[in-house]
């Protein structure tokens, strides 16, 4: 085999070698972190190797700890990364605290990481306090105007009740009760216009951060709008509304004297035709009397000419008739 070629397997093979060695034997982070003063050993990284943990993950955390002098060791961040917290945030998170003097402990720290909360913006929000501003809240006064608030919350994170603590939502919708109770329980709401802190210190005063994983430090009041007069608008409604009952109550009696009138055509019909039922019996009662002898000829005739006399007086006795008759003796005289 040609001299050059074996040089260069050679040098393949120990390339390889020695990046399969390295990748199991990090010697230069172990350098690193011996040249930073972290006592440990190649052996330890190897085992971390074993144990699916990245040593990068730890060791370079543990030496930005270790200058920073807080006496973390190894076992605990390396617990930390397989619990699934993240160790880098939770060492940068104890520094800044040890640098702004706020008491925090690793297991504090790190039951915060767990948590799902950020450690490190709590430490932040701790020293620099956080604004939050709450949408326009709408609140209706005794006289009936609606006002229209919008409140900005200064608050701060409590460390203690990170862990368990409620959020930010809890803090708006808090805020938001305490002014919808304060502009109701106002007289006008000329008195919300004028005094507008009057929300911000019965708010305050309430103690809405209880429970929660935030100090509220002020409330302060950014925009107050009057917006409509509601009072107005639901007696309008009411009114309207009352209209409308009186309409369909009207509708159902009208409704009801009309059927009652068409029932009473109804039985008017009804007995005429009783009438004229007993009407038609009139004529076979005479032909049964006549043919029972119970009367004679004459009486029927003379019962025939009482018919025609009466007919012809109530002939005479209409106004149509009598009017007609004055008229024809005008043209004959």
């Amino acid at each position: 085999m040609d001299p050059l070629v074996t040089a260069v397997i050679i040098v393949v093979l120990a390339i390889i070698v020695i990046s399969v060695f390295l990748s199991f034997f990090p010697v230069m982070l172990w350098v690193s972190a011996i040249a930073s003063g972290v006592r440990i050993g190649i052996i330890t990284l190897v085992a971390m190797r074993l144990r699916r943990v990245t040593p990068s993950r730890i060791v370079n955390p543990m030496i930005k700890a270790t200058k920073a002098g807080l006496g973390l060791s190894i076992n605990q961040l390396e617990s930390h990364y397989l619990a699934g917290g993240n160790v880098d945030r939770v060492v940068n998170a104890l520094i800044a605290a040890q640098r702004a003097n706020i008491p925090l402990i690793f297991e504090r720290a790190a039951a915060i990481d767990l948590a799902g909360r950020d450690v490190l913006q709590a430490v932040q929000m701790s020293v620099n306090p956080r604004v939050i501003e709450t949408p326009i809240v709408a609140a209706v006064a005794k006289d009936g105007i609606e006002v229209k608030v919008k409140a900005r919350v200064t608050v701060r994170a409590n460390i203690e009740r990170l862990v368990g603590g409620a959020g930010e939502e809890t803090i708006i919708a808090r805020v938001g009760e305490g002014i919808v109770t304060t502009v109701g329980s106002s007289g006008s709401h000329k008195d919300v216009l004028e005094n507008p802190d009057l929300i911000s210190r019965t708010v305050l005063g309430k103690g809405l951060d209880a429970g929660t994983a935030f100090e509220i430090l002020s409330i302060d009041i950014a925009d107050v709008d009057v917006g409509k007069n509601i009072g107005a608008n639901l007696q309008t409604e009411q009114a309207e509304a009352d209209k409308r009952i009186a309409q369909a109550k009207a509708e159902e009696r009208r409704a009801m004297a009309v059927a009652q009138e068409q029932e009473m055509k109804a039985r008017v019909v009804e007995m005429r035709a009783l009438v004229v039922e007993s009407e038609s019996q009139v004529p076979l009662a005479m032909a049964e009397a006549l043919k029972s002898g119970k009367i004679g000829v004459m009486d029927y005739m003379n019962l025939k000419n009482i018919e025609a006399d009466t007919q012809m007086r109530n002939t005479i006795g209409k106004p149509d008739s009598a009017d007609s008759d004055h008229n024809g003796g005008n043209s004959n005289a």
